[in-house]
């Protein structure tokens, strides 16, 4: 069954259908001219009894003429099967829409990239070659212009470069995207912030400790300073309050008094609750 990071990662692409071609572009890969892209079934079995289904496929369009497909793969672990499957899906959405078609692995760990990224051996002088994106090699969105530009992309270097040894450099990254996140629609705000804090809590602690510590108080954007520029204790207050509306949705008044009146500690205990609170009450607690 897929993880939850799984369907996380795939709703970055499903949001964004330019995502894949995003990223294919930073590798310097030579797209055909499209104006347009789309989603696409990603049901990639012929008419023989086996069953192929891809995470995803999205398409380039150049008018109505589909001018090159893109399977997109969310792989988190080795998978033995995967250099097997893999070829017949290129294959078969080649063969059913008549059009160049690549595939795309979108994978957190680096020893997952460099497993998926090796050429696969199909017979003599026949090769079947992934483009990877993993730690290594995504675009570190650092600036907030940038990260308000494609959130998508933003939120997934965040996830990817959050384990990153330069703590500043993750804390950075996340900062830009948390704080772009917030300008977006309600419904993705959510998803995104969620995304972003789980990901660093698990798996980079310092990191997500960084990145409070930046938002907070050093961050220098217009944007960011709306939220967080009024001072270190104020400010303090304010993004914790603004990581409990985009998670739980709006607060009320009564809610925004009870955390403003909260004393420091327990704004501690609740900005580490906001991580892994299912619902406002369990993140907030006890406040007095």
């Amino acid at each position: 069954m897929p993880s939850y990071l799984h369907e996380m990662l795939l709703h970055l692409f499903r949001n964004r259908s330019g995502s894949a071609a995003d990223l294919l572009r930073e590798f310097d890969v030579d797209l055909p001219e499209y104006d347009d892209t789309r989603v696409d079934s990603s049901d990639l079995s012929d008419l023989r009894p086996a069953e192929y289904r891809a995470d995803m496929v999205s398409f380039l369009m150049h008018g109505s003429q589909k001018v090159l497909g893109i399977i997109i793969e969310v792989q988190l672990g080795r998978d033995d099967d995967k250099p097997y499957a893999w070829p017949a899906y290129v294959v078969n959405l080649r063969a059913r829409h008549r059009c160049p078609v690549c595939l795309l692995v979108i994978t957190t760990n680096d020893a997952v990239a460099r497993w998926a990224g090796r050429s696969i051996e199909l017979g003599p002088g026949t090769q079947c070659k992934p483009w990877v994106i993993g730690p290594s090699n995504t675009p570190m969105v650092t600036e907030l212009k940038d990260a308000q530009a494609n959130p998508e992309l933003a939120v997934l270097s965040a996830i990817e470069h959050g384990q990153s040894a330069d703590i500043p450099l993750a804390a950075r990254i996340a900062s830009a995207a948390i704080v772009a996140s917030a300008d977006i629609d309600a419904e993705r705000s959510r998803l995104y912030l969620d995304l972003i804090l789980i990901s660093l809590s698990q798996n980079a602690p310092k990191a997500f400790e960084a990145t409070m510590n930046s938002l907070g108080y050093e961050t220098r954007s217009d944007s960011a300073r709306r939220y967080y520029g009024q001072g270190k204790a104020e400010g303090r207050v304010e993004l914790i309050l603004k990581l409990l509306a985009l998670r739980f949705g709006p607060l009320t008044e009564a809610i925004q008094t009870r955390v403003r009146s909260a004393q420091d500690a327990r704004l501690d205990t609740v900005a580490e609750r906001v991580l892994t609170a299912q619902t406002l009450e369990d993140a907030l607690g006890p406040l007095s």
